[in-house]
């Protein structure tokens, strides 16, 4: 059986209410992949929605306990044989249909990661999540001499063996970091493309809180100063 082009590895806890549609919109893109999705120990009915679905180029895997975004990531990862890797968020905040506008680079040699950019056709969510996320931005370009405009986009592409060999340890939301720092670091060629964005609000499920921040600044400090490996 041919490998699939794209794996697009989804971590999800308790997203019962958007999950199904974000699979259906994943599976409807006109790009040959396969949907893997692990449950990261979901409390809600996401367990149920997952069984229910019959796509035959969907994985399910789960966690027994909840270990975060970043483990949940690197348990899809070992499971992806696609040749190309996305992150998807289980929410709406991003569009699937982006994936054509992004694979492209990374299958023309392009760039080695291509990060999908929000904020730039304008942002009606939460103000202080939009200030936050300039300000971990802002302070990553300080401390590794970079100049992006969103290192903390979901949607982060590359080759599976590009993924394979940074090594990641972070379980929680500090996987957005530390995936762009260790690329940095090898001198990888980053790539930014615009994306569409619909944020969403604590109501409606967000996930990450302010105190994520602060874990975040203090993984980026020690794994700037790490002595390479």
């Amino acid at each position: 059986m041919p490998m699939p082009l794209l794996s697009v590895i989804i971590p999800v806890y308790n997203e019962e209410s958007t999950l199904e549609k974000v699979i259906n919109i994943i599976n409807a893109v006109d790009i040959d992949k396969e949907i893997i999705v692990v449950n990261d120990a979901s409390t809600d009915r996401t367990r149920q929605i997952l069984e229910n679905l019959k796509l035959p180029n969907l994985k399910l895997f789960s966690h027994p306990r909840n270990l975060g975004k970043g483990a949940a990531f690197r348990t899809g990862l070992k499971q992806a044989v696609g040749e190309v890797v996305i992150i998807q968020d289980a929410d709406l905040e991003y569009d699937p249909n982006d994936y054509l506008r992004l694979v492209p680079p990374i299958i023309s040699n392009q760039a080695d990661m291509v990060l999908g950019v929000r904020f730039s056709r304008g942002y009606k969510g939460l103000f202080m999540h939009r200030l936050g996320n300039q300000f971990l931005t802002g302070l990553h370009n300080l401390l590794y001499a970079s100049r992006l405009n969103d290192v903390y986009t979901c949607y982060k592409v590359a080759r599976r063996g590009v993924y394979n060999s940074l090594d990641l340890e972070a379980d929680g939301f500090s996987l957005e970091q530390e995936i762009v720092s260790k690329v940095i670091r090898r001198k990888l060629r980053i790539q930014e493309i615009p994306i569409a964005y619909h944020p969403r609000g604590y109501a409606q499920g967000k996930k990450i809180r302010y105190y994520d921040a602060f874990k975040i600044i203090i993984r980026m400090i020690r794994s700037r100063f790490k002595r390479k490996g």
